[in-house]
């Protein structure tokens, strides 16, 4: 194929939110952009398509969003002017069962109302978060503020996240300041999210970081869907002159010759494969290396009637984390680390009909759920996901109207950047949180001029939060063209 000619502008290939972060920011900076994308629609994590029933929205992969108003690049954007979220009240809820019968741990925005539901545990469980809290900036910039390797802005918000991560990562001491099952199970379930073993300091610093923005701005749940942040970045970048070319996988570097820079919002091997001889041996090598983790598989329900949660207050919480009591959810996690599909699975799921009613067509319900499985599993996990749900709000299956299975390989069919399921884009480990995907100040830069890594195999990490991509246009604007970011507000 022959390369498409452009003499001073940045192509971007991939267009989920990194890549469409990347676009925007170089956009902006009065950089012609083209985004090329594989798929017949733009999105990658964040689509929103009919995907059981026909006329019923599902969310394809992300669905709520922990960092939507927190992070800095959506910060800059002004998504929250351009998006309608709601916040409820309760970020997250998990479900709990045994001898004084079925209730919950819920989550709360307010950090003292959830310690007082907590029992016996509430106040430790305050005193866990309360510094985090207190530092919050200083801790996401510790956490989503660049790459590892430089000085944190607040050097104590980095301590404290740093403490808590070592407190509860460590087999010794996570269980230490509880005595009850609710409170260390709330930890789990958000610890889950890492998709790996447990306890360990990786899924800790998630527990840590992702649990302290429910505590202080929510979980929000994007009116309409998460194509609705799609679709606010694909509008600014149109408005600055920006281009897509959808259903077009580039497969080799040379179709892109005519673009004074490249942007890969791709995996760490795919960037390695597509761009063949052109990257020196060993940086290529440090590329096809980096780490997949397990998979994810998923089940999206439509209902005729909301979840009959046996806990009522679980109803109020945009997402459930479905496992049980901290020791449940470590053994599923740590089965599917031993290649084992676990009897009773960790269950992600989220019911944003209740906070967004206008999604779909009324006494519809929409559910999205998942599952972690074993890399590359194509085992169905409807009736293990079935079972864990009905666990905990008996008569649901009674409600079903229809629903869908995708299995982790078919997640890895879907989206490239998914190996084998894996919807980090890459293991969440310390060793692939310092080097992502190699331990570098600017990890988002290639030895080859002009040619950036923008996904979320990169620094921060995986989230919809666009920072892996902002990170790399403003490098590319530096070191190409010797620009400083734009600004990307409303009225930038």
């Amino acid at each position: 194929m022959a390369g498409v000619k452009s003499a001073h502008g940045a192509a971007i290939v991939g267009s989920g939110p990194n890549g469409l972060a990347a676009a925007v920011t170089l956009a902006r900076a009065g950089i012609p952009v083209t985004v090329f994308e594989a798929a017949d629609r733009i999105g990658g994590g964040a689509r929103t398509l009919e995907r059981v029933t026909p006329g019923v929205l599902h969310d394809v992969c992300s669905a709520i969003h922990p960092m939507a108003l927190a992070t800095e690049f959506f910060r800059e954007f002004e998504l929250e002017r351009r998006v309608r979220f709601a916040v409820p009240d309760a970020s997250y809820a998990q479900p709990l069962d045994g001898a004084a019968g079925p209730w919950a741990a819920v989550a709360y925005r307010d950090l003292d109302r959830t310690a007082q539901e907590l029992g016996r545990d509430g106040a430790a469980y305050a005193r866990l978060y309360r510094p985090l809290l207190a530092r919050l900036d200083g801790v996401q910039d510790a956490a989503l503020g660049g790459a590892p390797l430089r000085i944190p802005a607040d050097p104590l918000g980095a301590i404290a996240l740093g403490a808590r991560a070592l407190e509860q990562g460590s087999g010794a001491l996570w269980n230490r300041r509880f005595r009850e099952e609710a409170a260390p199970a709330l930890l789990a379930g958000v610890a889950a999210h890492a998709v790996g073993r447990l306890p360990g300091l990786a899924p800790a610093g998630v527990a840590a970081v992702i649990g302290a923005m429910g505590h202080a701005r929510g979980w929000p749940v994007p009116i309409g869907g998460s194509r609705a942040i799609t679709n606010a970045l694909a509008a600014d970048l149109i408005d600055h002159g920006g281009r897509f070319e959808t259903g077009w996988t580039i497969r080799d570097i040379g179709e892109l010759d005519g673009f004074r820079v490249k942007l890969f919002d791709t995996s760490a091997p795919a960037l390695a494969r597509i761009a063949g001889g052109a990257l020196p041996r060993g940086y290529a090598r440090r590329l096809e290396s980096f780490r997949f983790g397990d998979g994810a598989a998923k089940v999206d329900f439509v209902l005729d009637a909301p979840i009959p949660w046996a806990d009522p207050r679980v109803a109020e919480a945009p997402t459930v984390h479905l496992g049980g009591t901290r020791a449940e959810v470590a053994a599923a996690e740590n089965a599917v680390a031993r290649g084992i599909h676990p009897e009773r699975p960790f269950v992600l799921l989220a019911q944003p009909t209740e906070f967004d009613p206008g999604r779909n067509p009324a006494g519809v319900n929409a559910v999205w759920s998942y599952t972690h499985v074993p890399a590359g599993s194509d085992r169905d996990v409807s009736g293990a996901v079935i079972a864990q749900i009905e666990r905990f709000a008996p008569g649901f299956r009674d409600l079903i109207r229809d629903f869908r299975v995708t299995t982790a390989a078919e997640l890895g069919e879907y989206n490239a950047n998914y190996a084998g399921g894996d919807i980090s884009a890459g293991a969440i480990s310390l060793r692939q949180i310092l080097a992502r995907p190699t331990l570098a100040r600017d990890p988002w830069r290639t030895p080859v001029q002009g040619l950036y890594l923008c996904s979320s195999a990169t620094a921060p990490g995986p989230g919809v939060h666009g920072l892996p991509g902002w990170y790399a246009a403003k490098s590319a604007l530096r070191n190409e063209f010797g620009m400083g970011a734009p600004a990307l507000g409303i009225t930038g």
